[in-house]
């Protein structure tokens, strides 16, 4: 059998003659928990749209089981949608907004019982069938939406940045309960999000965005401890991106000073971005480092430090369980295998993210 349950072929979509999806190519696994990530007008939220049948491309296709779904209504495909909004109905009870679409499909009154139960169960909702979506606080709000797009048994299961509007606390629990869903009722969950470490956490593949484009896909590990550009780098976790010179082979010039690196086939003296995660970062004492700078700030963050060293012109951002003295000149070193070496962009969709996007 084949394994992908969802292709987007050639995917275009504008809206006022702005390209907002640009030749977008992808395939989505059965069962897989894939996650649409990028900034706000990205494309993310659109490409969910059309493969749920709320918007219709431009150029391109959309395949559902190898067969072209592009023109069907979102009715006619078995595809359902969480939005951010719950969308509860008010003047109904939780077990009655459950079975709605249960009702359409006139199923039998046992039926859409059990089903009932089963997905109150699932979403740890037990005791409130009988209650309305008002007596709710959020997180039990948005249990009730995934309860009752799930009864439907759709193949898949579309998430639109559904935990945004929750406090963080209690976005970590739904996080753990989507996984504990998806490990169960074994359906395929597309989620859309800005936010990386929700990505980070509960993705069997990410799917990076910027300006219609698709950056990077692949696992979280993948994605973090390999970015292919700057764009990624900056925007999945914490990132010092510096310019660079890749002097040759496994040798990389940062601030004047030559570094040893493991990274090949660049060249010889090539302008490279160069990408170190703070928690990569050791400060040691000022002579036994590559780089000499001055700790010009340092905030406690819980679990660590975050401390900013300015070595020349730039900022070093480090993550340490050690504290640091303000004013106090230090060295920073960093292990060979810690080092990325990027290509400069060669599109501005690829480059850094902006402040103001």
């Amino acid at each position: 059998m084949n394994d992908v349950i969802l292709q987007l072929d050639s995917i275009s979509k504008s809206f006022d003659g702005k390209m907002v999806i640009d030749n977008l190519d992808l395939e989505i696994k059965r069962n897989e928990f894939v996650t649409l990530l990028g900034p706000s007008g990205c494309g993310k939220s659109t490409t969910l749209r059309i493969i749920g049948g709320f918007a219709k491309p431009d150029t391109g296709r959309v395949l559902f089981n190898g067969k072209d779904i592009t023109n069907l209504s979102p009715d006619k495909r078995n595809i359902n949608t969480v939005f951010q909004k719950y969308s509860l109905f008010p003047h109904m009870t939780v077990e009655e907004n459950i079975a709605f679409g249960l009702k359409l499909k006139h199923k039998s009154a046992q039926y859409i019982k059990d089903k009932i139960a089963y997905a109150l169960k699932l979403v740890n909702m037990d005791h409130y069938g009988k209650r309305r979506p008002e007596s709710l606080s959020g997180g039990q709000q948005q249990r009730v939406a995934i309860a009752r797009a799930i009864v439907n048994e759709p193949d898949i299961l579309l998430l639109d940045e559904p935990l945004g509007a929750l406090d963080l606390k209690l976005r970590h629990s739904m996080q753990r309960e989507l996984i504990k869903i998806k490990q169960e009722v074994g359906i395929t969950f597309v989620y859309v999000t800005h936010d990386q470490e929700e990505a980070l956490t509960m993705s069997d593949r990410i799917v990076v965005m910027n300006k219609g484009i698709i950056q990077q896909m692949g696992t979280s590990k993948s994605i973090y401890d390999e970015p292919q550009n700057a764009f990624v780098a900056d925007f999945i976790g914490d990132s010092n991106i510096i310019d660079g010179v890749m002097v040759m082979d496994r040798l990389v010039e940062i601030q004047g000073t030559r570094i040893p690196c493991v990274d090949e086939g660049f060249g010889t003296n090539e302008l490279v971005d160069v990408v170190i995660r703070p928690e990569d970062l050791k400060i040691v004492d000022a002579e036994k480092g590559y780089l000499k700078g001055m700790v010009v700030s340092i905030i406690f963050k819980g679990a660590y430090y975050e401390i900013k060293v300015r070595v020349q012109d730039y900022e070093w951002s480090i993550q340490s369980v050690n504290p640091a003295t303000i004013g106090a000149t230090v060295g920073l070193t960093i292990l060979p295998e810690n080092i990325q070496i990027m290509h400069k962009p060669l599109s501005v969709d690829a480059e850094v993210v902006k402040e103001d996007e």
